[in-house]
């Protein structure tokens, strides 16, 4: 039978507040990782967020943590090219992983982090979730197809979270919505809800830290 894919209800208001103690700890850039061996020690819940280059990976996570500047966001697609781990009070790493589909990157660089990725995927085990970050506007293109099926072969839950839902109308946000669960049918660790954001209007942000904050 197929799953059902809907977005995210809203928490009530105790899970609420336990996201946003949990966010409203101290958060600090702990390091930026090229290779395994970098890896800080798994010993503290783990999320990550993957996305296209110029999804608003830094963004939201500077939202989330309400830092303006703790993740570097760049105009120029590509810019993060390691795996940036980010401490979330003495419970939890925020990760963000290098921004893929950018076709300007050199092939060597692009199959260090395509290497880089699966060897992370594969062998982190405190890693509980991978948020996956869609533009709204575009829903799922081939270029995201690929995470997906990685995120599947490694057997990590990830959820689906559209960014940017301000620049559309409703209208376009439900065909989007229809189009991503369509498309999340035929991978199986997606978990089948998905998170509707906005950074800028900050939609979504108390959601999603709740989310991340009841991860077991």
């Amino acid at each position: 039978m197929a799953v059902s894919f809907s977005l995210t209800p809203d928490p009530d208001i105790d899970t609420i507040e336990t996201g946003r103690r949990l966010f409203a700890g101290q958060t600090e850039f702990l390091k930026g990782v090229v290779a395994m061996s970098g890896l800080p020690l798994d010993d503290r819940l783990e999320v990550c967020f993957a996305g296209r280059s110029n999804v608003g990976k830094s963004t939201l996570i500077n939202a989330l943590t309400g830092r303006k500047a703790l993740a570097r966001t760049s105009n120029t697609p590509g810019r993060t090219q390691e795996i940036n781990f980010f401490t979330l009070a003495e419970t939890h790493y925020l990760v963000d992983l290098p921004g893929y589909g950018y076709a300007n990157a050199p092939l060597a660089v692009v199959e260090k982090w395509q290497k880089l990725l699966k060897q992370y995927l594969s062998g982190r085990q405190s890693l509980r979730r991978a948020f996956v970050l869609i533009d709204s506007r575009h829903g799922i293109k081939s270029v995201d197809q690929q995470i997906l099926s990685l995120l599947d072969t490694s057997a990590v839950t990830f959820q689906v979270v559209l960014t940017k839902a301000d620049k559309i109308k409703e209208a376009e946000r439900a065909k989007t919505i229809e189009q991503v669960s369509k498309t999340l049918q035929t991978h199986p660790a997606a978990f089948p809800e998905i998170l509707m954001t906005s950074s800028e209007k900050g939609w979504g942000i108390p959601t999603l830290r709740s989310v991340i904050a009841t991860l077991l």
